[in-house]
């Protein structure tokens, strides 16, 4: 059997078998409220807060006991329309040393069609300032009307750079590899394309791409168990996923996809549910949760949290607990359920509790622990 029918048949599998339990009861702690649509969050390190984006294109900075700072100055002009605007903020391996902060945003061109842009800037002693913001990447062409950024980073433990980007919802380019819609990228810490990159080098390819085929990925993380870097995705009207990111892979979109068009009818481009030559989802849900930033959990804080993976939900307005075996997910748990909030990231602290971002006009972030 082929191995992207032997993984659809797999993943079916996964879907009935992983039982969906009843809200659980979680501790939650409101650290900040009136926050204006806050996208990600980042921790300092030695004890010196976190840092949040706003969508609106504000990077402050938020520590236990003296709240929320100013608004720091050198983040770069974002376009703040539809889902764009600033969106992901991650420290550099090396933060301590070279204090780089990464940040990723939407930008538009002279014609309002937008993509996302990624760079760093070194964050001052005094956390008041981004210095020498130089943007090292740019989504080409830039297609966007104001949806489907994407906008995810992840640093691998030899300080590559992932980058997961949207299709700007225009959906076949997620397959064409000379564009950089529906794709995760990999570049360097200096944003430059490492030589070992899939495509590096191949005629009509873009050499930053890492894989293809992606709609509109929305949580990145490294499963820490195997080091395999895991991505999370909307669908359309269902089929929303959870995907393992392999090299020179193609995930299926707009080809292969468990959902359906918003009209209700089929996803034109759409050849079904499987199709040889393209990836099927390690894990995915008909009816979609509107899935947002994903984080495994491994530290010793909480032992019955451990192994296990949590994901935002903008739809259902809550948070996902996955429990997992091996790369099989076989429990199903909704928190959050009573706060009624869309959630857009979820992070572990260096302290092991849960911090979760809220997506709205007066956003919130929630310090969350295991009541038992």
């Amino acid at each position: 059997m082929p191995r992207s029918l032997l993984r659809s048949f797999i993943a079916a599998s996964l879907l009935l078998s992983a039982s969906v339990a009843q809200a659980a009861e979680v501790k939650v702690e409101v650290l900040q409220s009136k926050l204006d649509h806050p996208w990600s969050l980042a921790f300092l390190p030695n004890n010196q807060g976190l840092l949040i984006t706003l969508r609106d294109g504000q990077l402050r900075r938020w520590q236990p006991g003296e709240g929320l700072g100013d608004p720091i100055v050198g983040v770069p002009k974002v376009w703040a329309q539809g889902q764009g605007g600033l969106l992901d903020v991650v420290l550099a391996p090396d933060f301590e040393k070279s204090r780089r902060v990464w940040l990723s945003f939407a930008e538009a061109n002279s014609d309002g069609e937008a993509g996302t842009a990624v760079g760093y800037g070194t964050l001052s002693d005094n956390m008041q300032r981004l210095e020498n913001f130089k943007v090292v990447f740019r989504q080409m062409p830039k297609l966007s009307t104001g949806n489907h950024f994407g906008g995810r980073m992840a640093f691998d433990n030899k300080g590559y750079l992932f980058i997961a980007l949207g299709e700007n919802n225009q959906r076949s380019t997620a397959q064409d590899l000379d564009k950089l819609q529906g794709k995760l990228v990999r570049l360097t810490q200096n944003g430059d394309v490492p030589p070992d990159n899939p495509f590096a080098g191949k005629q009509g390819a873009r050499s930053e791409i890492w894989s293809y085929g992606h709609r509109n990925p929305q949580g990145l993380a490294f499963n820490p168990a195997n080091g395999e870097l895991w991505l999370n995705e909307h669908g359309p009207k269902g089929g929303d996923e959870i995907n393992v990111a392999h090299p020179g892979k193609n995930y299926g979109w707009p080809l292969a996809t468990w959902g359906i068009n918003y009209s209700g009818l089929p996803i034109p481009e759409a050849k079904g549910e499987i199709v040889a030559g393209t990836e099927q989802p390690l894990y995915y849900w008909k009816i979609s949760p509107a899935v947002s930033g994903m984080a495994f959990y491994h530290a010793d804080t909480f032992p019955q949290w451990k192994g296990k993976l949590f994901i935002g939900a903008l739809k259902e307005k809550n948070l996902i607990e996955l429990t997992l075996s091996g790369d099989k997910v076989t429990k199903q748990t909704r928190l959050l359920d009573d706060h009624g909030e869309r959630i857009r990231d979820v992070r572990v602290g260096p302290d092991g509790y849960l911090y979760v971002l809220t997506d709205e006009s007066d956003g919130q972030l929630l310090k969350i622990s295991p009541t038992s």
